[in-house]
């Protein structure tokens, strides 16, 4: 079985999205941790925040297949695909480490570079997942996240409590 860590975030009706996210997930998935909830404003548009989390569960499903899977979950909640990168989304479900597997193709790199560039991802991680150590930087994600310049991203936890 292969650990699995996702960066789950909406900017669209946003508790709505990450709930049907989580539900879907939950149907495919025995157990599903997840981590705090945070809010951030949108990076690279102008646009409402989002709230983002990180989630961890064991799965024996192929990368491939996976990513199959976490693509036509989006597209069930609505995802625009024909949009700018960096747009609003409904529900944006990004494959983040799958066991210690470094790899780069057209379609996927592992572990997802947002990790290192985002306080939205990176601290979620961190929460979740503080001792692990990143196939990459050999650090934990404590470690990387006590590193990271806190002033790039401003973040704040909420508390939602019917997610």
């Amino acid at each position: 079985m292969a650990n699995v860590y996702l960066s789950i975030g909406s900017n669209i009706q946003r508790n709505k999205h990450i709930s049907a996210g989580l539900k879907a997930l939950k149907a495919q998935f025995d157990t599903v941790n997840c981590s705090p909830i945070y809010e951030s404003i949108a990076v690279g548009f102008d646009g409402d925040n989002f709230y983002n989390l990180v989630v961890h569960f064991t799965t024996d499903t192929p990368i491939e297949q996976l990513s199959k899977l976490l693509s036509e979950i989006e597209d069930n909640n609505g995802r625009d695909r024909l949009g700018a990168k960096f747009s609003p989304r409904t529900l944006d479900l990004d494959l983040l480490l799958y066991d210690d597997i470094t790899l780069s193709s057209e379609k996927l790199t592992l572990p997802r570079p947002e990790i290192y560039h985002n306080a939205f991802v990176l601290q979620p991680l961190a929460d979740i997942a503080g001792d692990l150590i990143d196939p990459v930087k050999k650090q934990t994600y404590n470690e990387l996240w006590a590193s990271y310049d806190k002033t790039k991203q401003k973040l704040w936890q909420v508390n939602l409590s019917q997610i």
